[in-house]
């Protein structure tokens, strides 16, 4: 990766960070790891991988000196051995395998992409948009974020918003900004919502019943954490424009065609669905990619597209996906590998163990911490709500910390590393949709994680405090 310095010349970057790499590093430290950690497990309550484990059943397993050489695709292996360094190769495949679901459906959002830009109505809606407001970006930025984030933190919107990012990046480029406004203008308002959480199914309907407390309870506390959280956001997004925003933009979008209005009115309508679908359906990555191809099919039809042109829009926007195709496979190999050495429920024991004898105000932000390494581990929040909270609740309650406090250390630890996670699809998805470096925003997002982190420590010390 080049970059232009200070004297004008393009020079190559020595430590860019390339996704790909970073997903065999990723791979290669995770087999190591199954050679260096003990072999363990917990029993569950259900043979799924989010099935909630049974305290108090940890036991080591002994490991046969001969190396797995593949990743499991169906049933899990009797087997207890280290991860071969095969699996630098084997994995992939078997994590492309366990992602198909998200795999398709993000190719299919980019064919639908496609078609929308070939159709020429977001540019127009664009400009339309900007006529009509003046594009000021001291309210639009605001508006957007509060919106965004409302959806994540009281709905559980997070793959929904993919269908909107190429729209507001192309909203950020005509206000005279930089496409990673656009992209920190939905994914920083996105997060932030996730990890307060305030009535966020997804994770709350998993992680308080683990610890007996009623669903949605203490949502006032995390509403307070989502604004404060929110307004730092909102603040940091702004100064990030403060340049581009003082540009002057000819706006003279006129009206829009009825092919562009009947374009962006079925848009319009397949977020309405897909939220609908989302909460109250409960549809997931198969039914989304379904009606991607269906709004896709559509669009080309109003926009009196002949189907040759259709088709290859659809490819051409496929294409555009095929880096996040990959990197979605190669992060759930990760996890697949950790899995398959049986490491990950010593982990969790081994950090029982270290809390158990502290003071409730230093475990609340520990429990926090480790959940911040585990995201790393294991990205998706349910199997992690399953894997940690049956072990770590208990023990943090007979510290004095309470089960609400519990599930708000496991909310901001998920939340807080997964901002940035490089093993998180979702976010890799993302990425590759906006067509933004996983490196430009590690660097943008990584001073906003530290101001966060240290807030969420004190809100999990005040919790104590308080009796929360």
């Amino acid at each position: 990766m080049s970059h232009i310095d200070s004297k004008g010349n393009t020079t190559k970057r020595r430590w860019a960070l390339d996704p790909v790499m970073m997903m065999f590093t990723a791979l290669a430290i995770a087999i190591a790891l199954t050679w260096t950690i003990p072999s363990g497990e917990y029993q569950r309550r259900g043979s799924s991988e989010t099935a909630a484990v049974v305290p108090g059943t940890y036991q080591e397993l002994a490991k046969e000196l001969s190396p797995a050489a593949l990743i499991p695709q169906s049933a899990k292996s009797e087997r207890v051995s280290p991860v071969s360094p095969a699996a630098m190769v084997t994995s992939i495949p078997a994590g492309l395998a366990k992602s198909s679901g998200l795999i398709f459906m993000i190719l299919l959002l980019g064919g639908m992409f496609g078609v929308l830009r070939t159709s020429g109505a977001l540019d127009a809606g664009i400009e339309r948009l900007l006529a009509l407001s003046g594009g000021r970006v001291g309210v639009v930025t605001p508006v957007v974020m509060i919106a965004i984030s409302a959806g994540s933190t009281f709905l559980g919107l997070i793959s929904e918003y993919l269908l909107i990012i190429p729209i507001i990046i192309a909203l950020a480029e005509r206000l005279g900004l930089s496409k990673l406004y656009g992209f920190a203008m939905l994914t920083l308002a996105a997060k932030v919502g996730y990890l307060a959480s305030v009535t966020n199914p997804v994770a709350l309907l998993i992680a308080q019943p683990i610890v007996g407390v009623p669903v949605f309870s203490g949502a006032l506390f995390r509403f307070v954490i989502w604004a404060v959280y929110l307004a730092i956001a909102i603040w940091i997004v702004l100064r990030l424009g403060k340049d581009g925003a003082r540009k002057v933009v000819d706006w003279h979008g006129g009206r829009l065609s009825a092919r562009h209005f009947a374009v962006l009115l079925t848009v319009s309508a397949t977020v309405v669905m897909l939220i609908y679908g989302s909460a109250v359906l409960g549809w997931r990555d198969v039914q989304f990619a379904s009606l991607f191809v269906l709004t896709a099919v559509i669009m080309a039809l109003a926009a009196g597209m002949s189907p040759r042109e259709g088709a290859h829009a659809f490819v051409d926007g496929m294409k555009s996906m095929m880096l996040a195709a990959l990197l979605i496979g190669m992060a759930r190999a990760v996890e697949l590998v950790l899995r398959e050495g049986r490491i990950l429920d010593t982990i969790i024991a081994v950090a029982s163990d270290q809390v158990a004898h502290l003071s409730p105000i230093l475990v609340a932000p520990l429990v926090m911490v480790f959940e911040m390494f585990l995201t790393l581990l294991i990205p998706s929040t349910s199997a992690k709500a399953a894997l940690s909270i049956p072990i770590l609740g208990p023990i943090a309650q007979t510290v004095g910390v309470s089960g609400q406090t519990t599930v708000l250390a496991f909310l901001l630890g998920n939340g807080l590393v997964n901002m940035f996670a490089p093993t998180s699809g979702m976010l890799l998805a993302y990425l590759a949709t906006a067509n933004i470096t996983y490196g430009a925003w590690f660097r943008f997002v990584l001073p906003i994680f530290g101001i966060f982190t240290v807030l969420s420590i004190a809100a999990t010390m005040i919790a104590v405090v308080i009796g929360y």
